[in-house]
């Protein structure tokens, strides 16, 4: 008798923990949607779209867009460490340090894809460039 109550004991034991254990590691995901952090992301991920245009449409080099991505990749890290600390979300003070941070990142992506250099060669550019030998479209 006495070995079957530390038994129920110990099974009830394990299963609390594992309870217990899941939700909190459940309850650690609800950060990733926290309104400061998708604000961040959002740009972030607007950020990386100017850049994937300006490589297409021929404004920005292969090094600039390397330099920029390298930039922003600098911010999401950032976030995310502030978000580990502080679990799963960030405070408005480190919103506005990241969201500076997103101004100066925009700010050159702007400024390097209008300093007028072109950098011919993306499959894109066909109808741009009239002595491109595969006019017509794709």
């Amino acid at each position: 008798m006495k070995n079957l109550k530390i038994k129920s004991v110990a099974i009830a034991t394990f299963a609390a923990t594992l309870v217990l254990g899941a939700g909190t590691s459940f309850a650690a995901g609800w950060g990733c949607w926290h309104p400061r952090r998708a604000e961040v992301n959002s740009r972030l991920r607007d950020q990386n779209y100017r850049i994937n245009q300006g490589v297409r449409d021929g404004q920005l080099s292969a090094v600039e867009a390397r330099q920029l991505r390298t930039a922003d990749r600098s911010v999401l890290r950032q976030e995310d460490l502030y978000a580990h600390y502080d679990g799963g979300a960030i405070s408005r003070p480190e919103q506005e340090t990241l969201n500076q941070e997103e101004n100066g990142i925009s700010r050159q992506i702007y400024v390097d894809r209008h300093d007028g250099a072109v950098y011919p060669g993306y499959p894109f550019q066909r109808a741009v460039y009239p002595g491109y030998p595969f006019q017509g479209g794709l």
